[in-house]
């Protein structure tokens, strides 16, 4: 398996996390903190142009452009381990790192742009980035200290069916950097247990996609929606009660058009959804507005809370009386 670290990390800040579920950037910090992942934050950072790209708005050359600067940034800080809160973010630098590296036109091409824009200093140097050894998914580096993160478990949600939800642009496109696996993803279930829950596993749909593919959300939105319902249905099916994300665009077309599926159906999903930071946070102890964020959900979240608040009273309660008993 590659080698993970555990500092020297540029924490690559995302749009769609920023300006939807800033909570996982918050979580993603909290857990870092608690497991001891050194980082950094440069909010001199440019977005990685995934929802213009995967849009047809940014080009691959403008995109690779502004890799190229992001790259600068990391070495210039010294923090070459890059990483990533969204899986297009992900996919996207490892593409361009690839390009960079292995086409000498295009890595002269886009210094000739840095020159022109005298930017020299940001000039691209073969290999300084590499895809498989600089590049990474958070969800990798929590995995790195999935024993760490049991020392810190406070809440127990193990008698919740929670699923996972594995984005594409981490196991589909990249798919030879993958840990733990690509046509069953488990690297989130492995997480989940971590945590002391034992997740639901393979379920039908599992490998789907959100439904969203950018652009399709807009502009084929009944099939978009579609094929969000199908896994919703599949879900409701399996009982589950949370199902957990590594990207803030799959959270998003999950959370956000929910509400809008059961309608539609004349159906019910009580399925919550959180990204896998925002709930090791959670289960951590951290709190649910100021780090893990629950208010910018569409589910609402504090049903849940009140769930696992009633669980935890009642298993102190079952505790003290086997006490008694055993005294």
């Amino acid at each position: 398996m590659k080698k993970i670290p555990d500092k020297n990390i540029m924490l690559f800040k995302s749009c769609l996390v920023s300006g939807e579920y800033p909570g996982v950037e918050s979580s993603t910090k909290y857990v870092f903190d608690k497991v001891g992942i050194n980082y950094l934050v440069d909010d001199r950072q440019s977005c990685c142009t995934g929802l213009g790209h995967y849009s047809d708005v940014f080009d691959q050359f403008s995109t690779t452009v502004i890799g190229a600067r992001n790259f600068h940034l990391a070495n210039e800080t010294n923090h070459t381990n890059i990483a990533m809160m969204c899986a297009t973010c992900y996919a996207i630098h490892k593409k361009v790192a690839k390009l960079l590296n292995n086409n000498e036109k295009v890595r002269l091409d886009v210094n000739d742009v840095f020159k022109d824009a005298k930017l020299e200093k940001m000039k691209y140097e073969k290999d300084s980035i590499d895809s498989s050894l600089n590049i990474f998914h958070v969800v990798e580096l929590l995995y790195n200290k999935r024993d760490e993160i049991a020392k810190h478990v406070k809440f127990n949600l193990s008698k919740f069916r929670i699923a996972t939800h594995h984005a594409c642009h981490y196991c589909k496109v990249q798919y030879e950097d993958t840990i733990e696996g690509f046509r069953d993803p488990k690297i989130l279930d492995e997480l989940i247990k971590s945590c002391g829950i034992e997740p639901i596993g393979w379920y039908n749909n599992k490998r789907a996609t959100c439904g969203a593919g950018f652009r399709q959300r807009f502009v084929n939105r009944d099939l978009s929606l579609k094929v969000t319902a199908d896994k919703l249905l599949t879900l409701k099916d399996e009982n589950t009660d949370i199902l957990v994300h590594m990207c803030p665009n799959c959270q998003m077309q999950f959370d956000r058009y929910q509400p809008f599926i059961a309608k539609d159906l004349n159906s019910e999903f009580n399925i919550f959804h959180l990204n896998i930071v925002q709930l090791i946070a959670f289960v951590m102890g951290a709190d649910p507005y100021k780090v893990v964020g629950i208010q910018t959900h569409t589910v609402p979240i504090e049903p849940l809370i009140e769930k696992i608040e009633t669980i935890s009273h009642e298993t102190k309660k079952e505790k003290v009386v086997e006490n008694v008993y055993t005294d």
